[in-house]
């Protein structure tokens, strides 16, 4: 098991002083790796609650990551595919690796806020047959010398796209999602899945069992896939509840029963 740390990106602590305190920081003890998320929007009410009230674009974060630090591995979970055309993903994502040295890893979803879809004008009619056309397009950029799909939803006229990723056919892509035709699509289309760092993880297993299974059922091999378990957790605010999951030991267990991934632990204050 690695265990990743997220950067802060959001709420009043999302400064660069702080950024770059705990990037380097953390590299300097050896975390595996440092996560971002996007958010692009937010309620004037707030009931989507402080975590989501003001947060950094994920993309110019992990390019700031990238030039504070050389060995850290730097994490999105996650861009909504949606608000993006396949080809702006594929240069954004791909420029990414190459200023990091090959360092990215790329979670992906479909998203949830409506006010979000009606603002960049998104579609939510077939959102997951949507994916299933954009994951294997995504990739072709970075891979193919030349791109040319015409699809249900994507056109793409014959171009090419350069540079390449530094990371053989780019950065790895981890689904998001918790819905099972979700976590099929990520058995079947994915490098991986992240789970939701609202996720309990004590579920963690039977979402994973489903994921594997589809990647066995699309004649993919399960154990190459890699799992990402986001888990939120807050000091100083309940110092004595702190104290007790630092006791019991079953909360540290439950993500090696869930399966080999890799754990980010999210500080929410």
């Amino acid at each position: 098991m690695q265990i990743g740390f997220a950067a802060p990106v959001s709420g009043s602590w999302a400064t660069p002083a702080a950024i770059d305190r705990v990037a380097v920081r953390a590299e300097e003890l050896g975390y595996h790796s440092l996560w971002t998320f996007q958010r692009l929007l937010s309620p004037p009410g707030g009931e989507w609650g402080e975590t989501y009230r003001s947060v950094l674009d994920p993309v110019s974060a992990v390019a700031y990551l990238a030039a504070r630090t050389s060995r850290v591995r730097l994490g999105i979970a996650v861009l909504n595919l949606p608000f993006f055309a396949p080809p702006l993903m594929a240069k954004q994502l791909g420029t990414l690796d190459v200023l990091s040295g090959g360092r990215v890893d790329a979670g992906v979803g479909i998203g949830w806020a409506d006010e979000e879809y009606v603002a960049v004008g998104a579609d939510r009619r077939a959102r997951g047959r949507r994916a299933d056309e954009y994951l294997p397009l995504l990739r072709r950029f970075w891979t193919d010398d030349v791109v040319e799909h015409a699809g249900e939803f994507y056109t793409v006229p014959a171009t090419r796209m350069a540079p390449r990723p530094v990371q053989p056919g780019g950065p790895p892509l981890l689904l998001g999602g918790a819905a099972e035709p979700a976590l099929r699509r990520a058995g079947r289309l994915a490098d991986g899945w992240v789970s939701s760092s609202r996720a309990d993880l004590a579920e963690l297993a039977a979402s994973i069992r489903v994921v594997r299974s589809a990647a066995a059922d699309a004649g993919r091999d399960p154990d190459a896939l890699r799992f990402v378990c986001a888990a939120s957790c807050a000091w100083g605010a309940d110092q004595a509840a702190d104290r007790v999951a630092r006791r019991d030991p079953r909360r540290l267990r439950r993500p090696r029963r869930a399966g080999r991934h890799g754990g980010v632990r999210r500080p929410q204050l």
